[in-house]
């Protein structure tokens, strides 16, 4: 009936519904989610070194039967069956992860074997999996090597139709040996690869004397050994402290090396002579994970920028090798000023930040040092020695169970044909009679004819002689710790030999050896030396001419062309390479370099859109910065200091603030101290002078400065230093421009912050030195 209402009713939804305050239910999930993320994703196991999408992978591809000696498989094929059976994620992850594990500029020993496109060090991409191929390496079978020896548990797949093992047990140390990197969610990992004879030395060093100090293990393992070689700088002390910790940093640097070239020294150096004086630079090794696209769009784009005017060009002559050739702008560069620009400027010099994040043996994350990584490895490894032997026990328990009723058969043939031949049931009479087993009469009862020869009995006799001797063996070896290290070392031996410095994967490429002191240099070395005639306008228009040009009779460029309204202020004639020291009335001082001027023609450029210079504050001196330079500071209201021009220079637009100002009170005075200059003259606007020891003048970063001539009423006019002995010269006036000096100045010299006399007859009207 239409109206009849069904026996089962779909549950109602808000059934499911929970009552529970949401921030506890986000918490919960979120760390779910997060353990999730580190133990099942991006941490590697301490044991084997891998992360499960690693670990599926290599499992995929040996259960494929990719092995060294067998041909290469289509990529697709393997990332189909990873995600078909192991990994129920993305292709693109499997993939990306495959190519990683086949790339040899990404790990020091290579798991996969690729053969296609599998990207480059210019950081290519690789091509799709339909078009390459690839299959296991010898280290990759070293690492799966005892899976079917009972040395590791197996866990059931996603869909429950499969197991996969939960690690490998190889000999091979992969956490140390390739490293691992991966970010979860609170922390990560970042372990650069190593040496494997090294990492074996300072295993058996541990093996011998668990107690060993983590001194003496750095006495074998030197540090990191990249796929792509380079150099290690920083000192031992700095390396060996971040192994201890288990988190530190490394400066890595790529390598100069000119192997065509004919002296030795210049091969290390680098250098390729090309003849007539004319040499090149070779760069041959890079930094890890730095790609040598980007490397050499970096240093062209210093080219370009005109920030490394002592490089002409850069070139990329690489094949299989990596070849960068520098041509320096002239043969008188020196190569090692090249050199450090292009480890200061690029990624010529980077940094690999260490950091032992690992899951131990109970998959929990925890930073450790080297020590604490090898000696949970060993535990590791022993443990897998122990689980090895029982299996193999377990095997021989059962061979021997079989080979002694094929004896029993062998001295009874003639019965047990009999029995076979009469019996309509063998088995149970066979059982009971000679006391066999069900397995074993099993056994007998499927035997071959072929096998009742004399010559089968024989053998039966010594395999089991041979299986007793091996249990015998195999549960000393489980009954004694000393004989487990000395299999473990002897195991250990063997892989060195293998991986050992001598052959060509196992010997060394990354250089540990701390830099020598760094070249001193400024960007002024990288700039081309000319001279440079700089003009300021009175408005703050600001241009730098080619060559010294005459700044005309007043010295301060009338000649030149300005804008309406505007007018000279300073002129002055510098080199390329020089810094202008330029002071405000609010008491900053500023620093423009000679080379970042804009041209000559036209009227220049505004100060104020390359310096922050306040509008209403007005000019108040421009001059070059000298090293180790004095200048003379004064104020309006008589106060001043001298300072060395060595703090005077600002790193940024903002300038820096020299002179302490009260309101009202400006910068008035900035003129440079003589290297001979003894004294000091300072005039007042009342007309009076007063001279004082240089010696009185406080020397001083930044201040008010102190009170060098007192006032009644005014202020301070002009100042300057001068040598005693020499006498005070002023600029007379008139079209003529002569100077008068007079010589007799004893009169006028007293105290710092006198109020003085009258200056000599002819002085300036103007109350100024000129």
């Amino acid at each position: 009936m239409a109206d009849e209402i069904p026996d089962t009713l779909e549950p109602d939804p808000f059934d499911r519904l929970v009552d529970a305050p949401f921030d506890a239910a986000l918490s919960e999930r979120y760390l779910v989610y997060a353990l999730s993320t580190i133990t099942a994703r991006s941490l590697p196991d301490l044991r084997d070194g891998l992360k499960p999408v690693h670990r599926r992978l290599l499992w995929a591809m040996r259960k494929l039967r990719l092995s060294p000696d067998s041909g290469f498989k289509k990529s697709a094929a393997v990332v189909g069956d990873v995600l078909g059976k192991y990994h129920p994620h993305g292709d693109a992850s499997v993939y990306d992860a495959m190519v990683r594990l086949a790339q040899d500029f990404s790990l020091r020993y290579p798991l996969v074997e690729g053969q296609g496109n599998f990207g480059n060090i210019d950081g290519d991409n690789a091509a799709a999996y339909r078009y390459t191929e690839a299959r296991l390496t010898r280290t990759a079978i070293l690492l799966m090597q005892g899976l079917d020896e009972g040395t590791v548990d197996f866990a059931p797949t996603y869909n429950n139709e499969d197991e996969e093992p939960t690690l490998f047990p190889g000999i091979f140390p992969n956490l140390l040996g390739n490293g691992a990197s991966g970010i979860a969610v609170g922390m990560a990992t970042n372990i650069p690869s190593h040496n494997v004879a090294e990492i074996v030395d300072a295993t058996l060093k541990l093996i011998d004397n668990p107690r060993a100090e983590h001194a003496e293990l750095m006495e074998v393992f030197h540090g990191p050994d990249f796929a792509t070689g380079g150099l290690v700088v920083d000192s031992a002390e700095i390396v060996s402290k971040a192994y201890e910790t288990g988190r530190g940093s490394f400066r890595m640097r790529g390598r100069f090396h000119a192997a065509e070239a004919e002296a030795e020294a210049d091969r290390e150096a680098g250098i390729e002579r090309l003849g007539g004086g004319q040499w090149q630079l070779v760069i041959s090794e890079i930094p890890y994970q730095v790609q040598k696209g980007r490397l050499i769009e970096q240093i062209a784009q210093l080219i370009a920028d005109r920030k490394l005017p002592i490089l002409e060009d850069v070139r990329d002559e690489s094949d299989e090798s990596i070849r960068i050739v520098l041509v320096p702008k002239s043969r008188n560069v020196d190569p090692e000023l090249l050199k450090e620009s292009i480890y200061k400027l690029t990624d010529m010099e980077s940094r690999f930040g260490l950091n032992l994040n690992v899951l131990d043996a109970t998959r929990t994350p925890q930073v450790m040092g080297l020590g604490e990584v090898l000696r949970h490895w060993i535990a590791s490894q022993i443990e897998i020695l122990l689980r090895r032997s029982n299996h193999r026990l377990d095997q021989i328990a059962g061979r021997l169970e079989l080979v002694e009723g094929y004896i029993i058969a062998y001295l009874n043939l003639d019965r047990v044909i009999e029995i076979i031949r009469s019996e309509d049931e063998p088995k149970p009479i066979m059982m009971a009679e000679f006391g066999l087993t069900d397995r074993q009469a099993e056994a007998i009862l499927n035997m071959r004819l072929r096998s009742l020869r004399k010559l089968e009995e024989m053998q039966l006799k010594n395999e089991r002689d041979e299986l007793l001797a091996e249990r015998d063996e195999l549960q000393k070896l489980i009954d004694s710790p000393a004989r487990q290290r000395t299999r473990l070392k002897r195991d250990l031996n063997a892989l060195r030999k293998e991986y050992g410095p001598e052959t060509k994967l196992g010997a060394r490429r990354t250089t540990i050896a701390e830099a020598e002191p760094t070249v001193e240099f400024s960007m002024d070395a990288m700039i081309e030396k000319e001279p440079v005639t700089v003009i300021i306008s009175a408005r703050g228009w600001v241009r730098g001419m080619k060559g010294h040009v005459d700044l005309g009779p007043d010295g301060n460029g009338a000649e030149f062309k300005f804008k309406e309204g505007d007018g000279p202020a300073f002129a002055l004639h510098a080199q390329t390479t020089d810094k202008l020291l330029i002071a405000s009335g609010d008491g900053r001082f500023y620093t423009l370099g000679c080379d970042k001027l804009p041209g000559g023609r036209g009227f220049g450029e505004p100060l104020r859109t390359t310096l922050d210079i306040d509008a209403g504050s007005p000019l108040v001196a421009v001059m070059v910065y000298r090293k180790g330079g004095q200048i003379l500071l004064a104020n309006s209201v008589g106060r001043g200091f001298a300072a060395e021009m060595d703090e005077l220079l600002a790193e940024t637009r903002k300038g820096r603030q020299v002179v302490n100002l009260k309101d009202k009170v400006t910068l008035q005075v900035v003129r440079e101290i003589a290297p001979e200059d003894d004294h000091v003259a300072v005039v007042g606007e009342n007309r009076k002078l007063v001279i004082f020891g240089l010696d009185e003048l406080p020397v001083m970063s930044r201040g008010q400065g102190v009170q060098l001539q007192r006032y009644r009423d005014g202020g301070l006019s002009d100042a300057i230093t001068l040598k005693l002995e020499d006498g005070l010269s002023w600029t007379m006036g008139g079209e003529t421009g002569r100077t008068r000096t007079e010589k007799d100045m004893w009169q006028w010299k007293v105290a710092r912050g006198a109020a003085g006399r009258l200056p000599p007859q002819g002085f300036p009207r103007d109350n100024t030195f000129g």
